[in-house]
C-alpha cells in the first residue's frame, strides 16, 4: 500500500513515498524556488527516482497546516487535482501532528514559524494534544511551560531556540535536527487513518488555519476618516 505525501507548510516543503506504513522515500523541496513553481514537478521527480508509477499510489496525504496561506492553497490544490484525477483518497494531515509524532518523547512543544515574530504551537503529551494550535509570540507561548522539561521541534523552535534557552534554561530539549521534513511522518499519519477505514474524498479535505488570512483582517479594519489614505 503506498501513500504519497506534500507538505507545504513551511518555506522549506517536501515530498515523501509511503509505503505499508514505512518510509520509502523522502526529499527536501527546493526553497530557493516558488512553491507553485516546484509542483507538481517534484512529486514526479521523486516517484522516477523511487521507481514507481502514479498508478502504483493509493492514496495521498498534503500538509493542512498551520503554515504559510499561500504554501497551503498551493499544496492542498496540487494534491487535490492528482487525487482526483486518479480517483483516490486525499488525507489532510496536521503540520504540528506530524512534529509530534518526529519528536517521539513524553512532552514536547511544536512550533511552526508563523513570521511577524510569532509562532503557531501546540503542546503534546504521550502523544495526546494537551494545548491545541494557537499563535502568538514565543515569549507567551514559553510562560505555561516554565516548570516542566519540555522538547521542542519544528522550524519556530529552530528560529527562536535562544529565546527558549534563555527563558527555560536546562529545561528546554530540542529534537535533531530541530527543523526535520514532515512529508514522511504526515503519509505514516495517512497510513493509520487508512488501516482505521478512513477513505477521504479529496474535495473534503480543510486548511488548518489558526490566524486569519490578510485579506479577512483588512475587510475588518474601520474605513479611514474622509480625506485620509490607510497605509
Amino acid at each position: 500500500m503506498l501513500i504519497l505525501a506534500l507538505d507545504t507548510t513551511t518555506s522549506a516543503g517536501s515530498c515523501a513515498l509511503v509505503g505499508d506504513g514505512r518510509l520509502v522515500r523522502e526529499e527536501a523541496s527546493d526553497p530557493t524556488r516558488p512553491q507553485a513553481a516546484r509542483l507538481p514537478g517534484e512529486l514526479a521527480a521523486l516517484l522516477e527516482r523511487a521507481g514507481v508509477a502514479l498508478a502504483d499510489i493509493d492514496a495521498y496525504a498534503a500538509g493542512v497546516g498551520p503554515g504559510s496561506f499561500t504554501g497551503l492553497r498551493v499544496g492542498i490544490a496540487t494534491m487535490q487535482g492528482v487525487a482526483t484525477a486518479m480517483r483516490k483518497p486525499l488525507f489532510g494531515v496536521s503540520a504540528l501532528d506530524a512534529l509530534a509524532r518526529i519528536a517521539a518523547v513524553s512532552r514536547v512543544a511544536t512550533w511552526v514559524d508563523a513570521w511577524r515574530g510569532e509562532v503557531y504551537a501546540a503542546l503534546y503529551e504521550n502523544g495526546r494534544e494537551l494545548e491545541p494550535p494557537t499563535v502568538s509570540r514565543p515569549e507567551v507561548m514559553l510562560g505555561p511551560l516554565t516548570n516542566r522539561e519540555t522538547c521542542f521541534t519544528g522550524d519556530g523552535a529552530a528560529r527562536y531556540c535562544d529565546v527558549i534557552r534563555r527563558t527555560l534554561g536546562d529545561r528546554a530539549r530540542f529534537t535533531e535536527p530541530i527543523a526535520p521534513l514532515l512529508a514522511g511522518p504526515m503519509g505514516e499519519i495517512a497510513f493509520e487513518a487508512w488501516q482505521a477505514g478512513h477513505r477521504p474524498a479529496p474535495d473534503a479535505i480543510r486548511p488548518l488555519y489558526v490566524r486569519r488570512p490578510d485579506a479577512e483582517l483588512a475587510r475588518d479594519l474601520p474605513d479611514p476618516p474622509r480625506g485620509s489614505r490607510r497605509s
